[in-house]
This record gives C-alpha cells, sequence and structure tokens, in this order.
C-alpha cells in the first residue's frame, strides 16, 4: 500500500473534519476551584479539537504533513487558511499560559509533549509560512520540560499507552536534531542507558487498550539513536528469533471487537504502529529478518487501514498513525 494523492486526500478530510470540532472532548486539566472549570476552547484555543489535546496536536501534524506531501491536493489551500487562523501569537501565548498554571508540570507528559515538537518540526518545513515561528515558544517550553524529565526518570516506562517513554523520544529527538542538539545528547544517552542491556523480549502483548507495542517502539527509539552496526547487534539480542516469526504475537495483528469503544480501539492503532515499527526497522535487518519485518508491516497495515474512519473514537487520531506507517517514518 502506497500513501498517493487519493488517499492523501481521504487522509487530510478526516483531520480536517475534528481538529476544530470542540466535543466530545476529554481535558486533562487540573481544576483547583470553581473558577477552573472552562470550557476547552478557553483553555486550549489551538488545540481544542480531535476528542482530546494530544490527538488534536498529531491531527495537525497530519494536515501539514499532507499539505507538504501534496501541495496540488485541493486541501492544500484549506489547509493552510486553517493553520493561519490557528497558530497566531495570541493564541500561542494562552497555550503557553496553560503549562504555568498549577499541577500543570504533567500535562501530557510525555507523549502530547513527543507530538508538540514533532509538528513544530513539520511546521519548519513549510518555508512560505510563519508557522514554525509561532509554535516555537511553546516547543521551546515542552524541549525544557522534556530536559528536566529525564534527569530525574529513573526507569523508563514501557506500558504501550500515552506515557511510553520510547516513543516520546523518538519523536523529540527528530526535533532536537534541527533545532536545539544539546537535547539530543541526553536522549541518546538515557535511551542507551535504559535499553541497551535488554535481551530476548519476551513480547507478553498486546494489552487490551494498547496503540503501541512496548517491544517495538523501544526498538525503533534504538535505532535512532544507535549507529546502524551497533543497531543490528543490539536487536539480534533483543528479537533473536524474527527471522522464524517469534515471538508470534509481535506478528499477528490484533483482534480489535469494537471499534467504537474507545480504549479497545487502541488496538487498531497498535496494528499501524508496528507497522510503522516494522517498515523503518526492516531495512536495517539481515535478509531473513528483513522478510520477516517487511511481511509483517504490511499485515498489520492490511489490518487497520479499513478501521480509520468510521467511528470517532478511532477516526480522530487513527489517520496520524496510518500515516507514520505509510511513510515509514520519514
Amino acid at each position: 500500500m502506497k500513501l498517493e494523492p487519493d488517499l492523501g486526500t481521504r487522509f487530510a478530510r478526516i483531520a480536517m473534519g475534528h481538529v476544530r470540532r470542540p466535543y466530545p472532548y476529554k481535558l486533562d486539566h487540573v481544576l483547583l476551584g470553581d473558577e477552573d472549570a472552562c470550557p476547552p476552547q478557553e483553555l486550549h484555543p489551538i488545540f481544542f479539537g480531535s476528542f482530546d489535546w494530544h490527538s488534536c496536536v498529531h491531527g495537525w501534524w497530519t494536515l501539514l504533513t499532507l499539505r507538504r506531501l501534496f501541495p496540488d491536493n485541493p486541501e492544500a489551500v484549506a489547509i493552510a487558511e486553517l493553520a493561519e487562523a490557528s497558530f497566531t501569537l495570541d493564541k500561542v501565548a494562552v497555550e503557553l499560559a496553560y503549562l504555568d498554571r498549577p499541577l500543570s508540570a504533567g500535562f501530557e507528559r510525555p507523549y502530547g509533549w513527543g507530538w508538540l515538537l514533532y509538528l513544530h518540526l513539520e511546521a519548519s518545513r513549510h518555508p512560505d509560512r510563519g508557522w514554525a515561528r509561532e509554535l516555537e515558544p511553546l516547543a521551546r517550553a515542552f524541549a525544557g520540560r522534556l530536559r528536566t524529565y529525564l534527569a530525574k526518570l529513573t526507569y523508563p516506562i514501557r506500558v504501550g499507552t500515552h506515557f511510553n517513554t520510547a516513543f516520546a523520544l523518538i519523536l523529540a529527538l527528530d526535533w532536537a536534531e534541527r533545532f536545539e542538539p544539546t537535547l539530543g545528547e541526553p536522549i541518546r544517552e538515557w535511551a542507551k542507558a535504559s535499553f541497551a542491556n535488554d535481551r530476548d523480549c519476551q513480547a507478553w502483548e498486546p494489552g487490551g487498550d494498547e496503540f503501541l507495542s512496548p517491544a517495538l517502539i523501544e526498538a525503533l527509539c534504538m535505532a535512532r539513536v544507535l549507529p546502524a552496526e551497533e543497531f543490528a547487534n543490539w536487536f539480534a539480542a533483543f528479537l533473536p528469533r524474527v527471522a522464524s516469526r517469534e515471538p508470534k504475537t509481535l506478528f499477528v495483528p490484533a483482534t480489535v471487537s469494537d471499534h467504537s469503544d474507545g480504549k479497545i480501539a487502541h488496538l487498531d492503532g497498535l496494528n499501524l504502529s508496528r507497522a510503522w515499527c516494522w517498515a523503518t526497522i526492516a531495512p536495517l535487518l539481515p535478509a531473513a529478518e528483513r522478510k520477516a519485518a517487511e511481511a509483517s508491516a504490511a499485515e498489520h497495515l492490511v489490518a487497520s487501514m479499513p478501521h480509520v474512519a468510521g467511528d470517532y473514537m478511532g477516526e480522530h487520531w487513527l489517520a496520524s498513525f496510518a500515516l507514520l506507517a505509510l511513510m515509514k517514518g520519514s
């Protein structure tokens, strides 16, 4: 399956349909008094759609990425117009001020942080617009939080949900290499210190509401922080039976029993994120392992692409993960 203009149009229309849809919305918000009970659009004048803050951020990443990849698609003009109205200094200031609220240190940590940095990186790839300049203060704020967080995070969080450390580091490292190289080194060192000695991963997954593969996201993180030869050696020890498609669970797409259940629908995202990981890692592997990885990427993609739209519980976020898979993280 390839990312063609028609599919880009479909994804763009999906994302355009939710990044400014105000309700339903799930707040990550601590109330200190009655006066803190505010509607989402007042708290987050940019990222008030897509059911929650982080999904709105990567919904915007989807839109900007598709504008860059398919500038001749009719949606490209609408995306630019909507971004011009959304990414303004006044609105960024309100988003930034939210981070200074009491008890906001853990706001969207670390998933939303990684996605905001990735969005800012994508905005920088649109030199005809000032979106990167407008968003940069917010990106710098989250980069500072990530630096502080890594300095005190003793253990990696390996769950397959929003708290996964490796996933956030993958996105943040791409941003750091462009905007803040001094953050890149602590990201690499933290990842190596946390994962370098992992061996013979049993991959007891998926959990019932996971949208990330703890095993494969860790592997992709190590692919980002290690030179190719070192990664190949690490991966051979971490997943030593890939050529024989073991552990089996990593090669079998997850069954999604109810696409309208917000948590169970996470498993569609798991299939898409596994496709992303396998497809990105495959070129770094020996021939037999590469063949198994490529086949598994294709199988996982086919399993969940039909469900990118259809029910809002998946529709408000799955296109971003489908896009990652089809781009192979590029």
